[in-house]
């Protein structure tokens, strides 16, 4: 005997909704799957177009994420923060995952449409400048790139009036009694934080005795994974890059692989990574 089709409205679920808020609503799918444009007729450039949204839906993500971590460790609810911290982490490992689909498009693909994005380039996206901000790189020579938009640019002013995650990383140690330079404490906002040896002091007394002082034992390892992670989407997006237009200057104007490799040897969280050596 064969059994009728399975119909999910016989177990109660709602299939009509001419007068309801529909999954396709909620999401605004209409306006979000609607938002590729490409430009020419070859079937890469819509991997490429993709592949970039989506990242700047993750780096959205990111910066929600970072932004409420930043407030909790400045009220020293450091417990929240590390929840928001931890997901950050998977967000670039979604990030690197997303490289492995990109590397699958050849050179000849890429060279197919690439005259299409004209002086187009990741480089110019905003989301990721903020990121940098947010967690403490900060270059004010990366605004120029975004000067054709008052609001990105406002966007971007704005963060650098504020502590990055880092500058209340450390202003949570100085509350915790640890001697911190009122150099490092009172610093221009609009410069990268660079090395200190209080800091590293700091850190090198915490991570002697992670009993002692778990929770800031814990914040520390939850900002390393951050920039484990980072850097591995960093290198990730040399690598493809490198894979696919081999040395030649970015569409952004950037020397390409060589301004990427540069980028490598970016610090963060440089106490962090220099304490290890001295454990």
């Amino acid at each position: 005997m064969t059994k009728s089709p399975f119909n999910p409205a016989d177990d109660g679920a709602e299939t009509n909704f001419d007068s309801k808020m529909s999954y396709s609503d909620y999401l605004g799918l209409d306006k979000l799957l609607s938002a590729q444009h490409p430009l020419g007729e070859t079937h890469d450039e819509m991997l490429f177009i993709i592949q970039h949204q989506t990242s700047e839906l993750w780096m959205r993500l990111a910066l929600h994420e970072l932004t409420a971590a930043r407030i909790a460790i400045r009220k020293d609810k450091f417990r929240p923060a590390f929840k928001m911290l931890a997901r950050v982490s998977k967000i670039f490992e979604q990030l690197n995952n997303a490289w492995d689909v990109l590397r699958t498009m050849t050179p000849s693909e890429y060279t197919a449409f690439r005259d299409d994005l004209v002086k187009s380039s990741g480089f110019q996206s905003w989301q990721y400048r903020q990121i940098e901000f947010v967690v403490g790189n900060r270059n004010l020579a990366m605004l120029e790139p975004h000067s054709h938009r008052t609001d990105f640019t406002k966007i971007l002013k704005d963060e650098l009036s504020n502590k990055s995650l880092y500058d209340e990383v450390i202003a949570a140690l100085h509350r915790n009694g640890f001697d911190i330079s009122a150099e490092v404490l009172n610093r221009d906002l609009n410069q990268p934080h660079l090395h200190d040896e209080s800091v590293e002091a700091a850190w090198k007394e915490i991570y002697e005795a992670p009993e002692e002082y778990w929770t800031l034992y814990e914040l520390a390892e939850k900002l390393v994974d951050f920039e484990d992670y980072f850097r591995r989407w960093r290198f990730n997006h040399v690598t493809t890059v490198e894979r696919v237009i081999g040395f030649k200057r970015g569409t952004g104007g950037t020397v390409g692989v060589s301004y990427l490799k540069r980028m490598l040897e970016v610090e963060i969280f440089p106490e962090l990574w220099r304490v290890r050596t001295v454990l």
